[in-house]
């Protein structure tokens, strides 16, 4: 028997996408040095190695968001306990977008997302921070 999926992707972009800000990355590259603004990188760290990151950025794995935010897990990070606005970004803005809609749902805020991601932030020339594997 197969699976039959009653929500797809799409459905679950397009909710997050009315739910979470969607920034540009002109805006993004203005803050990058703000003090008030921190970057999430949520891209595998692989990724992270081969294209290097926005300078500054907090690497992320999308799959641990949910467990690092939570200060009651065991694997919490203090990062993520600022009073300072989070900039989420992927490849290209999908899972950012879900990343950025689930830790608004624990309360986390406030939190946008990069349009475009990380490949539309290499497209209008941002800075990149290379990641060398030690």
């Amino acid at each position: 028997m197969s699976q039959k999926i009653s929500k797809g992707i799409k459905d679950l972009l397009s909710d997050a996408n009315r739910i979470v800000t969607t920034v540009s990355v002109e805006k993004c590259i203005s803050v990058q040095k703000n003090k008030n603004f921190v970057f999430v990188d949520l891209r595998d760290y692989r990724e992270i190695l081969k294209e290097g990151k926005i300078p500054g950025a907090f690497s992320c794995p999308r799959g641990m968001l949910e467990f690092w935010i939570d200060p009651d897990s065991p694997y919490h990070k203090e990062f993520f306990n600022q009073d300072k606005t989070y900039i989420f970004y992927c490849a290209s803005a999908w899972r950012s977008a879900l990343a950025a809609k689930a830790a608004m749902e624990m309360g986390l805020s406030p939190v946008v997302h990069l349009e475009g991601g990380f490949n539309e932030w290499l497209k209008k020339g941002g800075a990149i921070e290379t990641v060398y594997k030690k």
